[in-house]
């Protein structure tokens, strides 16, 4: 399967905040990740949107593969790394976590979504792989 272009990958990124929003508006906020994990991935599966759920990612130093791993969310299509967070906003040390995660796996493109903020558009983050 080839990469998608820059275009399919925002059309899809925008398909994925269009799922995250109608999670949001149907539970509201201040509820655990998991259940917005959950519902999320219901409605990812609703509009047809290829994902997978807690993608381990091993941790590789000098050829050596360690004990120690990253466990993605979700990454969708095999091209978006989704971080979720329920917190009161969003901190450094979440981007970095994203950007972390970008830089591991190789993927272009990532979002950090927080749901516990009273309109999920301003809990969106969209991260580009710069590395």
């Amino acid at each position: 399967m080839e990469p998608k272009t820059r275009e399919e990958l925002n059309l899809l990124s925008q398909s994925i905040i269009n799922a995250a929003v109608a999670v949001h508006r149907e539970i509201g906020a201040g509820l655990l990740e998991g259940i917005y994990h959950d519902c999320l991935i219901r409605e990812l599966q609703f509009r047809n949107i290829n994902y997978r759920t807690a993608v381990e990612v091993p941790i590789v130093y000098r050829e050596v593969r360690l004990d120690k791993k990253y466990v993605l969310d979700l990454l969708v299509d095999d091209e978006i790394v989704i971080e979720l967070k329920t917190v009161e906003q969003i901190i450094p040390v979440h981007e970095a976590q994203l950007l972390t995660y970008l830089k591991v796996t190789g993927k272009r493109l990532g979002l950090l979504i927080n749901f516990n903020v009273p309109q999920l558009i301003k809990g969106v983050r969209r991260m580009v792989n710069k590395f």
